[in-house]
């Protein structure tokens, strides 16, 4: 009695786990969008071993190698399982839909071989369609007039198809939109769906990390609300003048046995057309100019006092005669 009740569990949870649920539309993005990243980080490390070699040294090659990492994944990945990394992440896996059975039904070798070729190739063509072009003749032209006309001809025809294939891809996806299944064009040419590997699947979507970027966003707006109204020279200046402050013997250190004042106060130069804000530093016109342009509220770096007007500062010149 307890061997049929077990054989009765046991067709029951394979019955379960062979139907055909539907998945949802941000499920299937989810996972090419996960094979995308996947593919990306693998092409980073990869370049990453040839980081100490001549600069530029995978550049010729970089379409066929891209193209070999694919086919690399698709070996370990997708040939055994029918399934992608991003869709085992999110338990899914591709159902043969052509098959007339209401059961689950693996891709079959001719399948998985067409869908490597029809998610491979148009990429690698893609990259490599300048040098092609340049190989067929196609960027340069030639005496002979039927063959300029050709190869015209065979550029308009290139793309053409071109236009037509991103096209169909556009239609395909607000097909997808409309339906739920077969997000990108090669998975409804060689009738691939995507399906859930495990019964009773849910879509677990945790918040923890959108509250983070939510915090984040927030405390972000929050400083550009707020850091306009906050006067960073000012607020400068104070601090300057407060642990920073020069006494007496400093400033008189700046001044020449003449007591003329020899620095600006605040680009510590000698000043160019020195003007002065009321007290008894000098400075450059360019720069108080600058700085009363950016504050309203001008203060002395040096001593904190207040700037009442900017005027030029008067000294005297005594010429020397060597008779």
């Amino acid at each position: 009695m307890e061997h049929k009740i077990n054989q009765v569990g046991g067709s029951l949870s394979e019955t379960a786990s062979d139907q055909l649920l539907p998945v949802l539309r941000i499920s299937q993005l989810d996972s090419l969008e996960l094979d995308s990243a996947l593919e990306q980080l693998l092409w980073t490390q990869f370049s990453q071993c040839f980081q100490s070699f001549r600069p530029g040294l995978l550049t010729p090659l970089e379409p066929e190698l891209k193209a070999l990492l694919q086919i690399l994944l698709w070996r370990f990945t997708l040939y055994p399982e029918s399934t992608t990394v991003g869709q085992s992440i999110l338990s899914l896996r591709y159902h043969n839909a052509s098959s007339s059975s209401a059961r689950y039904r693996p891709l079959n070798r001719r399948q998985r071989l067409a869908l490597l070729l029809l998610t491979v190739g148009p990429r690698w063509l893609q990259e490599r369609s300048h040098s092609l072009r340049r190989c067929l003749g196609l960027t340069s032209g030639t005496s002979e007039g039927h063959v300029v006309f050709s190869q015209k001809a065979l550029g308009i025809s290139l793309t053409l198809i071109s236009g037509l294939a991103r096209l169909a891809s556009l239609l395909n996806f607000l097909v997808f939109l409309r339906k739920g299944q077969h997000p990108i064009l090669p998975e409804r040419i060689i009738g691939a769906q995507a399906v859930f590997s495990k019964p009773n699947v849910t879509r677990d979507v945790t918040y923890q990390y959108m509250n983070r970027e939510l915090l984040w966003h927030g405390f972000a707006e929050f400083l550009i609300f707020l850091l306009p109204l906050i006067n960073a020279r000012k607020l400068k200046a104070t601090v300057y003048s407060f642990v920073f402050r020069r006494d007496g013997s400093s400033v008189e250190s700046t001044q020449d046995k003449n007591g003329v004042l020899k620095e600006c106060a605040l680009c510590g130069e000698w000043p160019t057309m020195p003007h002065g804000v009321g007290c008894r530093h000098v400075f450059c016109y360019y720069c108080i100019k600058s700085h009363s342009i950016a504050n309203n509220c001008i203060t002395c770096p040096v001593c904190g006092a207040e700037a009442t007007h900017i005027e030029p500062v008067k000294m005297e010149v005594e010429m020397l005669v060597k008779h």
